[in-house]
């Protein structure tokens, strides 16, 4: 590990790169590090990761000024292939929280308890719409909780890695429709979760909520017609 890197431990290491936790300029960091990919010409490697690199970069920037909250950019260091931004502390992901408030609580209880993270998942995800941002990759791990002393629940978007800026209902729909099943695969009580989630996705998308939910119904229908055929 290079010298201004030291300090800095793995956490996370999946296909695409790395996630690192330490500390830069003095404040808590994550830093994401793209791998090479040796199978392509390393110039078209150097141009295709610079260019996603940009565009993450630029849909954290642009969902922040829509409202939506999302870790600061410090560096972005095109050279070595590293984002360096704001480590969200303390939190934890939302789908923790919700499993956690799942196991302590039953029924009723339980719903009442996430209902305002739920609620603010769909303002977030309906302010990203609303300014035609499709982050891309909406699941509750995504996703960071986090309260204040005074009680203030904050959800912060995480890992704009899949992220672009489209004015397409057929996009968003997916964008909704990969929310949806995450929710069902990872949570239970997902049926009851997600039209909450919907209720306040429509408020803070009101300008083209109806075209959109069309467009996901459309992709919901697809994605039952291939489980059926399998």
């Amino acid at each position: 590990m290079s010298t201004e890197f030291q300090g800095f431990e793995l956490i996370k290491q999946g296909a695409e790169g790395r996630l690192f936790r330490g500390s830069y300029l003095g404040k808590p960091t994550i830093v994401k590090e793209r791998f090479r990919k040796t199978y392509r010409h390393p110039d078209l490697d150097d141009y295709l990761t610079k260019e996603r690199m940009k565009a993450e970069a630029r849909a954290i920037v642009r969902s922040k000024a829509a409202g939506v909250r999302t870790p600061s950019i410090f560096l972005v260091d095109f050279e070595r292939r590293r984002i360096y931004m704001e480590d969200i502390k303390p939190s934890i992901t939302v789908k923790k929280f919700i499993t956690d408030s799942l196991l302590g609580c039953s029924g009723e209880d339980a719903l009442g308890k996430i209902k305002p993270v739920a609620l603010e998942v769909g303002s977030i995800v309906g302010k990203l719409h609303a300014h035609n941002i499709i982050h891309g990759d909406l699941t509750t791990s995504n996703m960071l909780y986090s309260i204040s002393e005074d009680g203030q629940i904050t959800v912060t978007l995480i890992d704009f890695g899949l992220s672009h800026v489209e004015n397409s209902a057929e996009d968003k729909g997916v964008d909704l429709y990969v929310l949806e099943r995450a929710l069902l695969s990872t949570h239970a009580n997902a049926d009851k979760l997600f039209p909450i989630i919907m209720q306040s996705y429509k408020k803070a998308n009101n300008k083209d909520s109806k075209t959109v939910l069309d467009k996901f119904e459309d992709v919901r229908a697809r994605g039952r017609k291939r489980t059926m055929v399998g």
